[in-house]
């Protein structure tokens, strides 16, 4: 078996995450108790309102939060992984996992990552939609059709089938127009507070830039697949860089699962809350075996699995 973490993102926060890991774990505990933000982090995961947990600025330091906690309950049962990814925010989380940054770190930059990303487009008019069953290329030329009422880029490639476009409101709502009359079976709206993984996150890349220089970086303990490449880090490449880049670039997911499958992994662990990437590995991969942890029942299934394989 060759075991890989998948760390999910924005979109899988749903209010009442964490509550049975909080209630049950000391070790969880001590990491939602010592987040290093200006709101009461239990409280939201716990009770919401969910949209506030919702909003950008928060649900990426309580996923986070979520994440290393997960990931600390893992590394105590003795399951580690060969190698590890996640889906935007995700990223950082794949990093704590690999002693770049310990928690509190991580909390706190995706905490200032949330700030500039709202901060970005404030004031502007934006959308995400997913776009189901069209070619990249299809996608790609209905975009640069829309363009000329705004920013409209594909954001995710989340796997076959499965496409985000994102960007101005109405430049969105054109190119899913177009998209739908070049053979999309479906595009549907995404509720999301920003177009991520655009050219309209630049401002958050120059903050992120300035922020890395006050971070310390640690040398991965394996490698970590990175989504603006969909492969690991490559010769020139730095993490910061990476980061800066990831917050205004696509997301390769599809072509990381797929780098993974042909490093030899086999068993994918999703560190949730929600089961979304699982969804993406088995239709990208064949031949694979999927686990997702959204609760203590969840990980108590995946650690008698795992010991038993």
């Amino acid at each position: 078996m060759k075991l890989a973490f998948l760390y999910a993102g924005q979109g899988a926060q749903h209010v009442g995450m964490g509550r049975d890991f909080y209630e049950q774990f000391p070790l969880f505990r001590d990491v939602f108790d010592a987040a290093p933000v200006d709101f009461d982090l239990k409280k939201l995961c716990f009770e919401g309102p969910e949209e506030q947990l919702s909003d950008t600025r928060y649900t990426q330091p309580c996923m986070v939060a979520f994440a290393a906690g997960v990931t600390g309950l893992l590394y105590q049962a003795g399951i580690h992984p060969a190698m590890a990814a996640g889906l935007s925010l995700g990223e950082y989380s794949a990093l704590t996992a690999a002693g770049v940054f310990d928690p509190k770190t991580a909390i706190e930059l995706v905490a200032f990552r949330g700030k500039a990303m709202a901060e970005a487009v404030t004031g502007r008019t934006c959308g995400m939609a997913a776009v189901l069953h069209l070619e990249r290329e299809k996608l790609q030329a209905a975009c640069d059709a829309a363009s000329a009422l705004g920013v409209a880029e594909i954001a995710n490639y989340n796997c076959p089938g499965q496409l985000v476009i994102a960007g101005d409101a109405a430049a969105v709502e054109k190119a899913g127009e177009l998209a739908k009359e070049a053979g999309a079976r479906r595009v549907v709206p995404l509720k999301v507070s920003g177009p991520f993984h655009t050219s309209l996150m630049a401002p958050a890349g120059d903050a992120l830039r300035e922020k890395f220089q006050t971070v310390s970086f640690h040398a991965m303990s394996f490698p970590v697949l990175f989504n603006c490449k969909g492969d690991v880090l490559g010769e020139g490449d730095t993490i910061p860089g990476l980061l800066e880049r990831q917050v205004q670039s696509s997301v390769y997911l599809e072509d990381t699962i797929r780098r993974m499958a042909e490093h030899g992994v086999d068993t994918f662990v999703e560190i949730g809350p929600g089961k979304t990437l699982s969804g993406f590995v088995r239709k990208t991969v064949k031949d694979v075996t999927t686990y997702s942890i959204d609760t203590v029942e969840d990980l108590n299934g995946v650690l008698a699995a795992l010991k038993g394989a």
